[in-house]
């Protein structure tokens, strides 16, 4: 019988798997950056990860201790099945999957034909590419939650290791690629060490801190490495991640809420010591960024901190004004771009200034990665407030050379 409804059409399923092309993930990300001709405008993505643990091996030959280095080694030799040499966790990738659903970043499986390069600098590309991007600062994956790890010469050791090993073996394969150092702050001296060796590295744009770990960033030990990172003109920034063992976190049974606060939290807690001890007259010359933890947290701390401070101000001696305009300068990146609710967004970009402190970023190839287009499509913003938060404020902070002909 004739029922008027068509009847089901077979349409081809592409299956997104661990073996899955880059090309081919962002094939619809590519094809709206052709639509809104974003290879004319200047696109910098502050925030895109890689998957260094494909590395470990060559990694583990830059640890400058004998002894550890010889470990590591065998570790890898000899015990197949059991997780890097050092690494605490695996920073929930197994959650994030989503059960088997979203599996292309648990490992980047896909065929890469070229062996001129390094095989992270081809996927890089792919990426580099299906973005429109003029310049992407990438940073490493599960090493972003050593911070808390148990030894505490661990995130040292294995820090300082995979910076020489990014600086040297990555970083000069393809003038796009930047990145921030990843400083093993559990151990000052080495954090210092660290900025003060490589922190002039041309394609070093800052210096990052894994947001979770045991040491409040006000800590009198830290004092010498922010004054070093301030001389170098280069920002910090503060990369969330997330920590289940956390007391206040520990009740959480789901990965989404553990993503929707811990990533958050970590944030919330170091930007309010920061501020609130004087850290951004103490240094007025370091910029900061805010990485990985969306924006609905900053206007909600904002006004938390300014109601506690204009009753309480003999807590916070330092302050030369409310805790709000200290945040309103400093930077964020936008991803994961909290695009719901409209009308908080729209004060929540108005309250950090977005035009000229937002900063787009991917978080490639991470579950939730966010194209240009997030940002471009926002119908608050003007045309010039979209081209400075996907590429120009990127661009003055980084002190980026400008691409040829944008």
């Amino acid at each position: 019988m004739d029922t008027g409804v068509e009847s089901l059409r077979e349409i081809p399923i592409k299956e997104i798997t661990t073996d899955t092309d880059t090309r081919d993930i962002l094939a619809h990300c590519r094809f709206q950056g052709e639509v809104n001709k974003f290879d004319e405008i200047v696109i910098v993505d502050t925030d895109a990860h890689h998957m260094e643990i494909e590395s470990w091996a060559a990694i583990c030959e830059y640890i400058e201790d004998e002894v550890q280095r010889t470990m590591a080694l065998d570790h890898l030799q000899n015990r197949t099945g059991s997780p890097p040499y050092g690494l605490n966790g695996d920073l929930a990738l197994r959650y994030q999957d989503i059960g088997g659903r979203v599996p292309h970043q648990a490992k980047l499986g896909e065929v890469v034909e070229d062996t001129s390069v390094h095989r992270d600098v081809t996927l890089i590309r792919r990426a580099i590419e299906s973005f429109h991007l003029d310049y992407m600062v990438v940073f490493p994956t599960p090493m972003l939650n050593l911070g808390m790890h148990p030894q505490f010469d661990m995130e040292a050791m294995l820090g300082r290791a995979y910076d020489k090993w990014f600086c040297e073996n990555i970083l000069p394969m393809d003038p796009k690629m930047k990145t921030m150092l990843f400083i093993p702050f559990n151990d000052p001296h080495a954090a210092l060490k660290t900025v003060e060796e490589l922190g002039d590295h041309p394609d070093v744009v800052g210096f990052m801190v894994t947001s979770v770990r045991h040491k409040p960033v006000h800590h009198n030990d830290y004092m010498k490495v922010y004054r070093a990172m301030e001389e170098t003109g280069k920002p910090l920034g503060f990369h969330a991640g997330y920590n289940w063992a956390d007391p206040s976190m520990a009740q959480i049974n789901r990965f989404g809420t553990m993503h929707a606060l811990s990533f958050v939290w970590c944030n919330v807690v170091h930007m309010s010591n920061w501020v609130m001890n004087g850290m951004p007259e103490r240094f007025p010359g370091l910029d900061v960024i805010w990485i990985e933890s969306g924006l609905a947290w900053v206007t909600w701390l904002m006004q938390r901190l300014d109601h506690t401070y204009l009753m309480r101000s003999s807590e916070a001696p330092m302050l030369k004004k409310l805790p709000s305009e200290y945040m309103a300068e400093m930077f964020y990146t936008c991803q994961p771009m909290e695009t719901d609710h409209r009308e908080a967004l729209e004060v929540t970009l108005k309250m950090i200034n977005a035009k000229e402190q937002l900063l787009y970023a991917s978080d490639w190839p991470h579950w939730d990665f966010d194209a240009p287009s997030v940002i471009w499509d926002l119908p608050m913003l003007d045309d010039q407030a979209k081209k400075n938060i996907l590429g120009e404020n990127a661009l003055k902070l980084f002190g980026l050379d400008r691409p040829a002909g944008k």
